[in-house]
């Protein structure tokens, strides 16, 4: 029984070396190709609402293919709507009195000025007249025909009627003349405040709407409806379609036959059959490992240098952290 398990050990044991010797160096047996192991990478995206409130809807879920420009969430922002309808409302307003103001006084307005002064004229002549009349009768009488209190009371009507008509031929003139352009230049302003509060209102109403950047896949969906948003707490972890790469790693002695743009295909357990064209995008000009800081002759072939190999995925068989076999064309860039 011993001996048929200690021929299986050694049997094993010889796969096993053979295997190691088959790894490092299968890129050697074919010069004008190096084959790499890596897994796939691509890039991500922690998607939250630019706004703050309370979570509405949610139009994705795990797995999803969206679109760029794609709504995945709105916020409940009827209270901003509320808001943004009272706000155009007063704009209107504002902007009706500004039109008064620009367009001046209108004939009505000049000819019921003009009334009122002609009024206030009349006033004043019969006032005068009267007072002429009492002082007139008071001259002939030598005081005896009119008491003193008429005439003080005939020369205060008179002067009250003058300033009166003063009055109104002064606003005869500011009627002609139209609003001041300080009037103007005021209301002006004010409707320009009221439009920017009301941009910043509409503003604040289009940040509920949380749009797709890119397409994508959604990982994750991390807050459901009802939920409370901000922008510091992510709503979907996105997956970027592309770019789309394999990251490897060469040796200090591989790295010289590594060059950018060189071609390659990508391979992996679930499709050996259908391999993914790719090329060479990034060469890390830095190591990845360094065994320490003085290298010895032996160490310096040690050091590990990433490469990034990017694919055109179309059917999508490649997936994050997928491990995957890489084979460079060595001769495709000279």
């Amino acid at each position: 029984m011993k001996k048929p398990l200690i021929a299986a050990l050694v049997v094993v044991l010889l796969a096993a070396v053979a295997g190691v010797f088959w790894w490092h160096s299968r890129g050697a047996l074919d010069p004008n190709h190096l084959v790499l192991d890596g897994n796939v990478d691509i890039r991500q995206i922690s998607l939250a609402f630019d706004g703050s409130g309370r979570v509405l809807q949610l139009r994705a879920e795990e797995g999803d293919r969206v679109k760029a420009g794609q709504v995945l969430g709105l916020l409940d922002t009827r209270t901003l709507a509320l808001e943004a309808a009272q706000a155009r409302a007063q704009i209107e307003v504002q902007q009706q009195n500004l039109l008064r103001l620009q367009h001046g006084s209108r004939p009505q307005e000049l000819a019921q000025a003009k009334s009122r002064l002609a009024a206030a004229q009349a006033t004043a002549a019969k006032a005068a007249r009267d007072l002429a009349r009492l002082e007139d009768i008071a001259a002939k009488t030598q005081g005896h025909g009119v008491s003193p209190q008429d005439l003080d009371s005939a020369r205060s009507n008179a002067q009250v009627t003058r300033a009166q008509a003063e009055e109104q031929q002064q606003a005869l003139r500011l009627t002609e003349l139209g609003p001041r352009e300080e009037d103007i230049a005021g209301a002006d302003a004010q409707l320009k405040s009221s439009q920017a509060q009301l941009a910043v209102l509409e503003h604040e109403i289009d940040l509920g709407v949380l749009v797709a950047p890119a397409d994508a896949v959604v990982r994750s969906r991390l807050l459901e409806p009802g939920d409370m948003a901000t922008p510091q707490r992510p709503v979907f972890a996105l997956a970027l379609v592309q770019p789309k790469w394999v990251r490897v790693y060469v040796s200090e002695t591989q790295l010289g036959k590594v060059k950018p743009g060189m071609a390659a295909t990508v391979t992996t357990d679930t499709y050996p059959d259908h391999p993914v064209v790719g090329q060479v995008g990034y060469i890390s000009s830095v190591a990845e490992f360094t065994p320490k800081n003085v290298q010895t002759e032996e160490l310096r072939t040690s050091l590990l240098y990433e490469v990034r190999v990017v694919v055109q995925d179309a059917d999508n068989r490649l997936r994050l952290g997928q491990p995957a076999t890489v084979r460079l064309d060595l001769g495709s860039v000279k």
